[in-house]
């Protein structure tokens, strides 16, 4: 199978687009291969699946962790569609404080790949949104950090509807602004 690999506007992160094989039965998709992936610079050893389900309106992050267990994510939505955002945290980079946002939804075999030093976050577009997600690092509770989902700073351009009645965990709720954030990279 192929993929094609694209840059966004933070050449860092990558849309990938997969192929999918659709017959009278359904369709079959190879959602990571490491050797094609690694083809086109993707060489992050994944060590971890995550999946979760959420309800339309539930926004999650901006997550990251620290220097100390750093997570890259390669995140692709399995059910309903998301607005997945990453922020780049690399006070070094060019793009530092700077967002990406790409609509990943089922059945358009498109993936973001998030490398270590942004933070991660999205808003389900549709009820009961799934989304999976490999992750280079294991949770690490104490390097668990966050960033405010509405830092004005941001600008993040959130659906209006759902942004006004947003869904988030008290966590999500609690996260400084970037520019108060602490461990950044």
């Amino acid at each position: 199978m192929d993929i094609r690999v694209m840059q966004t506007r933070i050449p860092d992160v990558l849309a990938i687009e997969t192929d999918f094989f659709r017959d009278d039965r359904g369709f079959f998709i190879e959602s990571y291969h490491r050797q094609n992936y690694a083809q086109h610079g993707i060489v992050e050893e994944f060590v971890q699946d995550n999946h979760s389900r959420s309800r339309r309106g539930v926004l999650r992050g901006f997550h990251y962790q620290d220097e100390s267990a750093p997570m890259g994510k390669l995140v692709r939505c399995l059910e309903g569609e998301i607005l997945d955002v990453a922020v780049d945290l690399r006070r070094s980079s060019p793009t530092f404080g700077r967002h990406v946002t790409v609509e990943l939804a089922a059945g358009d075999g498109q993936q973001l790949f998030v490398p270590e030093g942004f933070a991660h976050g999205f808003m389900t577009l549709e009820p009961d949104s799934m989304v999976a997600y490999k992750v280079t690092n294991g949770y690490e509770p104490k390097a668990e950090r966050g960033i405010a989902w509405d830092d004005p700073d941001l600008a993040i351009a959130w659906p209006g509807a759902l942004k006004e009645s947003a869904i988030l965990s008290e966590r999500d709720r609690k996260w400084p602004r970037l520019k108060n954030a602490n461990d950044l990279f």
